[in-house]
């Protein structure tokens, strides 16, 4: 049994509690007792770890790990693991835990302080014997060769990697190192000390982790980038107490910087993503004029001339933003040197100094989309005057109350991903056959060609979407830069540069072979390498990606007579388990958050390819912990930024209800009743006086311009209320409380009521989409709303059958639906109606448009719609979002027909719907045990014959579909 106290310490190192970006490396050697004499079992041993943010465990130079799962910092998982096999009793054996620690808080992670929490427990019969703990008999140190001055990726992520390998040596993490110059750390305290108020053990299996190699080196070019590049963290440095929650901010100020030119000569400014932090920019007082400015936004490019010596830069950072991060990129054929204003008059410029400054913040504040918030004072006068007053250096003096250094952690040593996206030149050349051996798993090597003046860049395909940890191997010679960027998805003319996300990784080299696994999990299909300052030739080994997701067996199968519909539920699976990591996410590049509205529809889709309970349950639980930011529950958990879209708290509702269906789990119905009741009773408080939901939040149901403003009365949400009000009341049953039961009934009968009595349009026959704060009635329509009402049973009678009319004929003027995630409420709408061969249509249409342009997953959007892109070119964002995979769902639920007809599927209904095709065979998980196998295919145009397989446990109910006659034959399996 393993032991459940803790005896061990919370243990950091250095001077700062939350240090921004800190890898910090922990050792300790120990000498495990021998087994008793004759014994020929191994004592099992136990090692319990956790760690604020992110650890790699290593066991003798190997990895064993790696985690813990994300959290509520006040209720922080830990990981186990069973270690007695890898120990050497009666030697000396090495923990190394490698901890990276955030600093800021992400989408992901809430900003705790540096940790880490390691207990060895060697468990014998007479109870558990603690062989290893953390406290101040550990070392450690800063791992020196990872920089903290990278990037941040993205306003949902952590930091994008610069690791330097010839600062510090591989062998920290094995036995023999000698680790006596390193510090002792501070012990923080017993658990329960901190911000982890309470330890929980992890809650799903430990990840899968298998080495997945390319397909191919795509392409090779010449190129010749930026010569010098930045990325400035503008929101830590301008918001005050901005790195302890990830909420959306603003501010009013300036970034000024003097370059020194030796000669007078023209020079390339560039913003690479001026997507935020770039207004408008002046150079000596002259405002450069928007017609100066190339290429497509969000890139802006200027050619402008420096006068020898100073020239001050001077950029409008000001706005309302998330990420806060100003790319910034030159390029000269003449030394050009950065200097801080501050020191203008002095010779040299000392290296701890920044080069930036900043003029102001005038005024900042956060936001929050559920309260009201104050709105920036962009018409300060002082703000406004500095960019027509300053024009050189000492104009400066007149605004000295509002200057500031930039300090240098906000200021990244490079912007890789700048250097990546754009090049003053790039030539393209053949691949060399040789070189494709980078991207084999054998002992040759793809030798990188060379060409003087320029960097060597390659493209090199994995031939489908990946998420986890890039490795390679490469004899270089010291100081060889090796500039990675991934990115999804490219044409033989387009790249679409991943805007918003620096998905990038410096590595340097030291002399000589060596090998890097990369702690930072990408998402990436394609994988862009820049060979810069090599003075001889580089060689490429085993560049491969360790694929991470979770555990799962590929149970659930489909295929048909249309090879169009079997690509695309390959790629819908493919997606599905890409976007599961220790929760669901949206998707593996862009954000790798758990959004907890698309995990609904992603748990159903996932029950009908993996069968998994753990991880459903896992995401519906964290939920609750929200509950301090807001009473509403947050839209994406645990998180920093606290945002309520109504929608996704009902949808969880909505999900606790349909695991309780899945898996008959009671305990559960009950343990989450009360954290639905909790939430709906705020809900209903904000009921007007018409007896409808009118509330401020991100009131989103689809990216398409429907009429969803974030303040008034939006429809689709007041009747996915009704919907969740029905549902609190089933699980009020489940949980013995009668009263709830009434409660909710009553309260979604009134607000049905109210929906039909003021969101109904005479004129139009159809549900309007909002009612706005001032009392304006929306003139937008959309199929969207009207798909809502219907699915939720909100439009009764007459009306009923008006809206469901619209499911497959309506009025051109209503709006369309502009992404996946919404076809699956259609779908499901178009399944209620019995619409079968519908859906089957619409997957083929809209994802048919996936396989046409390569898609390997499900897109974020459909390719017909251009909001929310940053250039035209995009078919969509995110090229892998599980919100997107209803058809992995919607195929084996309707073209199989396998439906669970009871709780935890113990009666299951088989009825095939042909929708023109003549066969088609598959399976479906069941939950604990076993699957459901149909097979079924035409014989002439009135005979169908169905062939099913199933645990004898289960009550299979078989239905022949209408205008056919039927051969069934049935295969019963022993439990």
């Amino acid at each position: 049994m393993v032991n459940t106290n803790w005896n061990a310490s919370w243990i950091w190192g250095g001077e700062e509690e939350s240090p921004r970006n800190e890898w910090r490396c922990f050792r300790k050697s120990f000498v495990p007792p021998q087994s008793a004499e004759g014994s020929a079992e191994q004592t099992p041993t136990v090692l319990r770890i956790s760690a604020d943010s992110r650890y790699v465990l290593y066991i003798n130079g190997k990895q064993i790990g790696r985690g813990p799962v994300r959290s509520w910092t006040v209720e922080q998982f830990y990981d186990s693991y069973e270690i007695g096999h890898l120990l050497i009793p009666g030697q000396t054996n090495t923990i190394a835990v490698f901890v990276l620690h955030f600093g800021v808080s992400t989408f992901y992670y809430l900003r705790g302080r540096g940790g880490l929490l390691v207990q060895i427990d060697s468990l014998q019969e007479s109870g558990a014997e603690m062989l290893l703990a953390t406290d101040d008999a550990w070392k450690t140190s800063i791992h020196e060769g990872h920089h903290a001055r990278a990037p941040r990726m993205s306003c949902q992520q952590g930091f994008s990697e610069y690791v330097d390998a010839g600062l510090w040596p591989d062998n920290w993490i094995g036995n023999g190192f000698d680790d006596q110059s390193w510090e002792k750390p501070c012990v923080i305290g017993e658990v329960g000390v901190g911000p982890w108020v309470s330890l929980k053990e992890r809650d799903i299996p430990l990840l899968a982790e298998y080495p997945i190699y390319p397909s191919r080196i795509l392409s090779m070019n010449s190129v010749r980038s930026f010569t010098y590049s930045t990325a400035i963290d503008m929101r830590n440095h301008m918001v005050a107490g901005s790195e302890n929650h990830a909420n959306v901010v603003g501010f009013t100020g300036y970034t000024a910087t003097v370059l020194r030119a030796e000669v007078e000569t023209e020079i390339i400014l560039g913003f690479p993503f001026a997507g935020e932090c770039v207004g408008s920019v002046s150079l000596n007082g002259n405002k450069l004029s928007e017609e100066l400015f190339t290429g497509a936004m969000p890139e802006r490019y200027a050619s402008v001339k420096l006068m020898k010596g100073d020239n001050l830069l001077l950029i409008d950072v000001s706005g309302r933003m998330h990420t806060g991060k100003l790319h910034v990129g030159l390029y000269s054929e003449s030394a050009i040197a950065l200097r801080s204003p501050l020191l203008a008059g002095e010779a040299g410029q000392q290296e701890s100094q920044s080069p930036f400054i900043s003029i102001g913040p005038f005024d900042s504040t956060f936001y929050l989309d559920h309260q009201k918030t104050r709105e920036i004072d962009f018409e300060d006068k002082t703000y406004k005057e500095v960019i027509e007053k300053v024009a050189a250096v000492e104009d400066l003096a007149a605004y000295s109350a509002f200057i500031h250094e930039i300090d240098e952690r906000y200021v990244s040593e490079a912007d890789v991903f700048g250097l990546s996206v754009w090049k003053k030149e790039s030539n393209p050349h053949a691949v060399p056959a040789a070189l494709q051996h980078a991207v084999v798993p054998n002992a040759e090597a793809g030798i990188v060609p060379l060409y003087s003046g320029f960097d060597t860049e390659l493209i090199i395909d994995f031939g489908k979407e990946l998420t986890g940890y890039l490795s390679f191997e490469v004899e270089a010679e010291a100081g060889t830069i090796l500039d990675f960027y991934g990115f999804e998805y490219m044409t033989e003319d387009y790249r679409q540069d991943t805007f918003g996300l620096d998905n990038t990784l410096r590595y340097v080299c030291r002399e000589g072979r060596q090998q890097y696994v990369s702690p930072i999990r990408r998402g990436l299909r394609y994988l862009m390498l820049t060979v810069r300052e090599a003075g001889r030739s580089v060689k490429l080994f085993n560049v491969h990606y360790m694929a991470n997701h979770y555990p799962v067996a590929e149970i659930g199968s489909f295929q048909c007579s249309d090879p169009l519909l079997n690509d695309i539920w390959e790629i819908s699976r493919h997606t599905t388990k890409l976007c599961m990591e220790d929760t669901f996410v949206d998707c593996p590049a862009y954000e790798q958050v758990f959004w907890v509205g698309d995990s609904r529809n992603e748990a159903l889709v996932s029950n009908y390819l993996f069968g998994v309970n753990d991880i459903v349950k896992r995401c519906l639980r964290l939920v609750p912990g929200s509950k301090d930011q807001t009473p509403l529950f947050a839209d994406q958990v645990p998180s920093g930024w606290s945002s309520v879209i109504p929608n996704w708290t009902f949808f969880w509702a909505i999900a606790c209800r349909e695991y309780v269906e899945q898996t008959g789990d009671m305990d559960f119905a009950a343990e989450m009743y009360p954290h639905i009741r909790f939430t709906l009773e705020h809900y209903l408080k904000e009921i007007n006086e018409d007896g409808l939901l009118a509330i401020k939040g991100w009131n989103l149901l689809d990216w398409s311009p429907i009429d969803q403003p974030n303040d008034g009365i939006v429809t689709h949400q007041n009747c996915f209320l009704v919907k969740t009000l029905r549902v609190a009341a089933e699980m009020a049953i489940f949980a013995n409380d009668p009263n709830g039961d009434l409660r909710f009934t009553e309260a979604a009968n009134l607000l049905q009521a109210a929906i039909n009595q003021h969101l109904w349009s005479e004129e139009q026959s159809a549900y309007l989409d909002c009612i706005h704060v001032d009392g304006r009635r929306s003139d937008i329509f959309s199929v969207q709303t009207q798909v809502v009402a219907y699915l939720t049973g909100v439009a009764q009678a007459d009306r009923s059958g008006i809206v469901e009319s619209y499911l497959v004929e309506a009025p051109e003027h209503f709006v369309q639906i502009g992404s996946p995630f919404m076809s699956f409420f259609y779908y499901e709408a178009l399944s209620k109606s019995g619409r079968n061969t519908a859906i089957v249509d619409d997957i083929r249409l809209n994802f048919g448009q996936m396989i046409e342009h390569d898609a390997t997953t499900c897109w974020e959007m459909y390719p017909n719609f251009t909001e929310n892109r940053a250039n035209p070119n995009m078919l969509t964002r995110s090229h892998c979002h599980a919100w997107s995979a209803a058809p992995a769902y919607f195929l084996g639920r309707e073209v199989l027909g396998i439906r669970s007809a009871a709780i935890g599927w113990s009666e299951v209904d088989i009825h095939p719907e042909p929708s023109g095709l003549s066969w088609a065979k598959g399976s479906v998980p069941l939950p604990d045990a076993g699957r459901i196998d149909v097979s079924w295919k035409l014989l002439g145009d009135e005979t169908i014959e169905i062939f099913v397989q199933y645990p004898e446990s289960v009550k299979v109910n078989i239905r022949v579909p209408e205008g056919y006659r039927g051969i069934i034959r049935e295969k019963k399996l022993l439990v």
